[in-house]
């Protein structure tokens, strides 16, 4: 049976704590559906109503165009472990960049991993639980570092300005890239 919460409580901080990787799912009209799975120790709880999480660039950039086109973000945990328990986060959402104000302050809850480009804040609205009983029973081994050692080895300079050539999403919706690297944000 699903449950509905106008917020966070500890024990649901507590179960997305726990959890090693968790789902992004954004819309804009006309577009298709974006879900993209993320683990790398990127979420945090920011307050009873707000979350965010550190997104590295990758094989694209839709949640930021879905976001700016719509606003409109779904984040889902599942435990593949007991007990069974699905969540959800449904709210809005914006990309906050290196050169945006904020960012320092933000960026201050996470480990800047290699290929930052963006955090993402979500003002939650609702939070739903339901049973989870057809996840099936999974074991979480490591994290892959595949991603991590292909932006430690390219220059920054040269990948932030392949993200200056990315201007769309798949759709055509246009998107916010960095002009600087977290790095030289901090400085």
């Amino acid at each position: 049976m699903a449950e509905f919460f106008d917020q966070l409580s500890d024990k649901h901080v507590a179960f997305i704590a726990r959890q090693p990787v968790f789902f992004v799912a954004t819309a804009a009209a006309d577009a298709r559906i974006n879900l993209s799975p993320k683990g790398m120790d990127c979420f945090r709880v920011l307050s009873s109503t707000r979350v965010a999480y550190l997104d590295v660039a990758g094989s694209g950039n839709e949640t930021n165009a879905h976001l700016i086109a719509d606003g409109r973000i779904t984040i889902m945990f599942c435990a593949f472990d007991n007990p069974a328990l699905i969540m959800r986060l449904y709210g809005r959402g914006v990309p906050v960049l290196p050169q945006d104000a904020g960012w320092s302050e933000l960026a201050a809850h996470f480990t800047l991993l290699p290929g930052t480009r963006q955090i993402f804040v979500i003002d939650v609205d609702q939070v739903q639980t339901s049973c989870g009983w057809g996840v099936p029973y999974m074991s979480f081994e490591r994290e892959r570092d595949t991603l991590s050692k292909y932006h430690r080895q390219h220059d920054e300079t040269l990948r932030f300005a392949k993200y200056a050539v990315r201007t769309q999403s798949i759709d055509g919706l246009p998107v916010r890239n960095p002009t600087r690297t977290p790095q030289q944000h901090q400085r």
